[in-house]
This record gives C-alpha cells, structure tokens and sequence, in this order.
C-alpha cells in the first residue's frame, strides 16, 4: 500500500494583510514525519507534500500533480485549526478525480471535534483522533476499520467510532521522523530570528501529553498523560541529525522538557561525556528548574530558555495558568540568566478577563523582566480547551477556522471595547518592548551571536520593514 501525508499550509497570515510570516519562521512538520517513519519501518511505501502555499490562493494543481505521479492508496491530512479547510479543498479535489481513493485526516483540531467533522465534511472517511502512528499503520497494513482504536469511520451512512486509543507508542521504539521524505530539509526550514546562534537547526518533541491542564491549551491529540524519550534515545536522536544532514542547533519543542529530573541529569551527563558540539534551545515550567538543572542545561550546550508566562496580571495567571505567580516568574527568570542562558517569555494577550489594565501590568512587567527575547501570540480559543465551552460568556468571539492561529484577534474580551482597540494595545505592546532600551541594549551584541538572523534580515529587509510597518499603531 502507498500513502501520502499532504501537510497543508493553512492561514499563516495577519487579516487584511500578506502572509510574511516564512520569512522570520519555517518549521518542518514533525508529527507527519514521526508517522511516516513508523509506517517505512511496516514497509509501507510513503510520500509527504508539505505544502508551500495555501491552496485557496494557488489551486491544487501541485497537490494532483503529487497524486498522479505516487497513485497512493492512501492519503493523510494532518490539520491545525486554521488549515483544516485549506486541506478539505485538496482533498474535494483529490475525491473529484480519484474517488477511490481513501482520505484520512489527522491533528489537534479533527481530534477535538471528532464525530462532527465526519458529519459536516463527507469528503473525509477516517479521522485518526490522537496519537496518530499506530491507527495510520493498521490503516495502510488493511486492518478492518472498526478493530483500530482511535479511528472514526464511516460505515454506510453512519458515524462509527472507535474510541480513544489506549494501545499508545512506547516512544524509544519509534523510528526517527522521515526526514529525508521532507524535501529541502534542513536548509529549507528556517528557525525564528535570533532563537539561535548557528544553522542548520531542527526540531525535536521528546516528550507526549501533559499533566496540567491550563485553561487555553488543547489537549486533543494527547491528552494529559506524559510520556518521554529517554535520555539515551535523544542522544542518538542528536547523533542522527548531525550526521545525516549537518544539523548544528536543535529545538526541543517540549511543553515540559524538564519535567522528569533524572532523565535531564542522564542527557546533560552525555552531551558532556560525549560531546556534539551543538546547540540546544527548550521550554521550562516553574516548578521543574534550580540553579544545579540550568548549571547543567549551560554545560551541556543550551543557548536559551523559554518559560510560559502568559501574563502580568496576577488575576488573569490565576484564572488561566496551573499554580504560577508573576512574582515567581521574575526569580525564574532572573535565575535562567544568572546561570548564562537566555531567557525568553511567552506571552498571549486577549484572554478571558483581559482589560486595558491587564494589559498594561503585562507591558510593565515585561520592561521589568529585561527578557533576552518575548513572543506575544493573540489568544485563540480552541475547540479542545476547557475555554471554549463558555467562550460566547465571556466576550465576542468570530468562529472563523482559517483565522484561528493565534496571529488574529478572533475573541474579544467583555473588558476591551472593540476589536479595533485591542489590535491597538497589541500594536503599541509590540512597540514597547522592541523599542525599549532593554532590547536595544541586546540588540547589538545578538547580531554577531546569531549571524544567520542578522544575513536573513539583510537579505529579505524589504519583507522585514513590511512587517515593522504592519506593527505601527495608528
């Protein structure tokens, strides 16, 4: 059996204005490869298009040129929120000329809304909800639909399910993702401005699931359990991608790569034993860090630490966010630069009880904090969230799919007057922080520390001014 993953490009851009968000960020798609690399291993012959444009505004000719040439049996969708009707108009058309062929949709969104999206899009005869590797391969391998946990199907004109798969992956057994199926691969995929100091870099989950559940966050696919690589596995996972294609600086995308202690002490121990000489970036959580784990993150080759902050306002971190205070994020990351590393705040503004207050204690907070770096993303409320369910409460909220990817503004909070205003805030926050003589301070010296940021600015510096222009409050 053939297969081919078509990872849609979906809605990367701001309303009203063009996408330009590939020139400061392009990720390999990771969950795709993973399942790609489990079904080559059952020797299942597989292709990936990893869309560069959204269909809407090219058409799907690339899309039936793939499938003429691969003639798979198979083809699987895996979709965000914002790119799950980009990808339902490849697959009306894939249906159109080759009805034959199966359509199976994966991902955080399908697997929040389940059943509906099988009743609502007749296009799509499977949805894989949550973990994608094993239902894909009892798929491919021609299991019988309805002995495959995970899997919803169609049987005549019913919406069978099978319910949530508990037959999950023991993560070290998997494969590495198929990434010499991505095309381009590494040099392609660029990581965020100033997120690094050398290149090629590529991407890392170690680690499924989560034990908290913060009010915003879906947890559709993998629900709160943790589950995580070894420590011995991602090593070699390191060793692979050096190896193979020259990779220098990995980002390990992890919500809670510091959540098992020992296993951080066992990696740290081999990137110094064994040393790689590479670069690594990952995500903390208050809780999960001292100064003898960022000691060893440092020796062990971290460049920057990213920590979940959210907000400023007490009042927000205590209705949104699982036990964390603003008082003790400013020790945290006070610490993370104490001990060498830089430190990165993640902010989201647009939250349920959000006001203009709120979001002035998060701008003067954030001045306070004097971050290395900060990404601001504009709240979204996903159908897997605990939020969403009394979402319409709380404010006005615009359920457009293709806009729901945290670069709009589609929820309004009762405590801002308008949409138009809370663009404003966002606008003028952006500002203040890029403006501010923190920033400015840092700026220089980042340059000749990540020189490949500062050649892609120079080089694509028109598409860079367009982008500070489109931040200009008016």
């Amino acid at each position: 059996m053939r297969v081919l993953f078509i990872h849609p490009f979906g809605s990367n851009w701001i309303e009203g204005t063009k996408d330009k968000v590939l020139l400061a960020n392009r990720s390999a798609p990771i969950g795709i490869l993973s399942i790609a690399g489990f079904l080559m291993k059952r020797g299942v012959e597989v292709d990936i298009l990893n869309c560069t444009a959204p269909v809407k505004l090219t058409g799907t000719e690339e899309t039936m040129r793939r499938v003429q040439s691969f003639r798979p049996t198979l083809i699987g969708f895996t979709t965000t929120t914002s790119s799950f009707l980009d990808a339902y108009r490849q697959a009306e058309e894939i249906k159109r000329i080759f009805p034959d062929i199966g359509i199976v949709f994966g991902g955080v969104h399908v697997s929040a809304l389940r059943e509906i999206i099988l009743e609502s899009f007749p296009c799509i005869d499977f949805i894989v909800s949550g973990e994608g590797e094993k239902a894909m391969a009892g798929l491919a391998c021609g299991e019988k639909p309805e002995t495959i946990q995970g899997l919803i199907f169609r049987e005549g004109k019913q919406v069978r399910s099978n319910g949530l798969r508990t037959d999950l992956c023991e993560l070290d057994k998997l494969p590495f993702p198929a990434y010499r199926k991505l095309e381009g691969f590494p040099k392609f995929y660029e990581p965020p401005l100033f997120n690094c100091p050398r290149v090629p870099a590529a991407t890392i989950i170690s680690s499924r699931g989560c034990p908290y559940q913060c009010s915003y966050c879906d947890r559709s696919v993998f629900r709160r359990s943790f589950r995580f690589n070894s420590a011995g596995y991602l090593y070699e996972h390191m060793v692979f991608l050096k190896t193979e294609f020259g990779v220098r600086h990995i980002f390990f995308y992890d919500d809670l790569f510091t959540f098992h202690r020992s296993r951080i002490e066992e990696f740290c121990g081999l990137l110094r034993k064994r040393p790689l000489h590479m670069t690594f970036n990952c995500a903390v959580r208050l809780g999960h860090i001292d100064d003898d784990l960022l000691k060893m993150l440092k020796t062990a080759g971290c460049w920057m630490v990213s920590l979940g902050i959210e907000s400023g306002d007490p009042e927000i971190l205590l209705r949104h966010k699982s036990k964390v205070s603003p008082d003790e994020m400013r020790t945290a990351i006070k610490q993370i630069q104490k001990n060498g590393l830089r430190a990165k705040g993640l902010f989201m503004m647009g939250l349920p009880g959000e006001t203009e207050s709120t979001i002035k204690r998060t701008a003067d907070f954030i001045e306070k904090l004097e971050l290395d770096d900060m990404n601001m993303t504009k709240f979204t409320p996903f159908p897997g969230a605990p939020v969403y369910k009394t979402i319409h409460e709380e404010g006005t909220f615009k359920e457009d799919w293709e806009l729901m990817n945290c670069l709009n503004f589609v929820f309004v909070p009762k405590g801002i007057e308008s949409k138009e205003r809370l663009e404003e805030l966002y606008k003028q926050f952006i500002k203040r922080f890029y403006t501010s003589k923190n920033w400015i301070r840092k700026f220089g010296p980042l340059m000749f520390k990540s020189p490949h940021s500062t050649y892609r600015i120079i080089k694509n510096l028109p598409g860079f001014l367009k982008i500070r222009k489109d931040f200009e409050p008016h």
